[in-house]
Formats: C-alpha cells, structure tokens, sequence
C-alpha cells in the first residue's frame, strides 16, 4: 500500500521539504486505507464525494487537483501581493493530500458501488481525518486543515493555508454538484 500512495502522490509529495512530514503523511494514508479495508487497486476507483456524481473523478484525482489548486493560489497571492502572513508550502501541500483522508473510512464498497460506512455515519470524513492526524502527531496546522475544509470549519478560526484548500476543495466540487442540477452554464 505504502508504494501505491508513493506512486500516486509523488509529484506532490517531492513537494514538501521536510522529510518526516512527508512520511508522515504517506503513513496517514496508508493507515486510512488499511484501516478503512482498501486494497492499493481500489484507491483510483474510490468517488471523491457520494454528494453528487463525480463524473468519474475518483478521490486520487480530486486530491492532486485540490492540492495542485491551493498550492496555485498561494503562488499567484504570493506573486502578486505583500502578504501580512505567510504561507508554508509544506503545510500546505501536506494538508492538502491529507484535507479528504478521512474518505477512507467515511465510504465503504458495496456489491453496487459505493455508500457511507458505519464509520462515515458516526464521522464525516474532516473529522475523522483530524483524528487520524493527531494520532500521528502532526502540526496543529495540519490538523486545523483537515477539520476546518468543508463546512465543519464555518465561523472557526482558520489558517491561510486551511483557506486555500478550502477554496480549491469547492472548486472541484461546486461545479459538479452545479453540472447535476443544471445550473452550470457550459
């Protein structure tokens, strides 16, 4: 499984600097995946939300867009303004490959497809992927990500970088659920 992430993830992964973080992770996600019962075949079948149909983007392809999106918008702001804050791109790329880990164990594989689990039912996927990033000890900042992308983080204080994957996370996303109810102009 560890190779399979490494495979999938690689571009971004060389992305971030700091060697145990990267670990790290890479650790995370093969916990959620063991954890959630994937196989390393599975992982680029899984849908990246049962909200709305994907269209056939699954959950790796969602997540290198995300990633490669907020890492994007922090370069363009970076580019073209004098930040009162600062962005670190470690943080960012790792929390973005780490923002939808929770999935792993929020959706489950039927016979027919794919539905929430019993443990997506208890957990949506940003709460449980907080939890398996503290249990690897991660930065806060991470963490803040994780929990604070989808609509769990509304009105809490957030990182810069738990905004840009936040934004790049609906990018993908609203127009997809827009597309299915015909109010994406095309």
């Amino acid at each position: 499984m560890k190779a399979r992430i490494e495979k999938l993830f690689a571009e971004q992964l060389k992305k971030i600097g700091d060697p145990g973080l990267r670990a790290r992770t890479v650790e995370i996600w093969v916990t959620a995946a063991e954890e959630g019962g994937w196989k390393p075949d599975d992982l680029e079948k899984i849908p990246f939300t049962l909200l709305t149909d994907t269209r056939g983007i699954n959950l790796i392809q969602h997540t290198i867009a995300v990633t490669e999106g907020a890492l994007g918008l922090a370069k363009a702001i970076e580019g073209n303004s004098k930040l009162p804050f600062s962005i670190d791109h470690d943080i960012l790329v790792a929390g973005g490959l780490l923002h939808d880990v929770g999935k792993l164990l929020e959706i489950e594989k039927t016979d027919s497809g794919y539905r929430k689990s019993s443990h997506g039912m208890h957990a949506r996927h940003p709460i449980s992927g907080a939890i398996l990033a503290a249990r690897f000890d991660m930065p806060m900042a991470i963490i803040n990500m994780i929990g604070c992308h989808a609509k769990e983080g509304e009105g809490r204080p957030q990182r810069v970088e738990t905004v840009l994957v936040h934004q790049a996370d609906f990018a993908t996303f609203d127009p997809m659920v827009m597309l299915q109810k015909g109010l994406l102009i095309t």
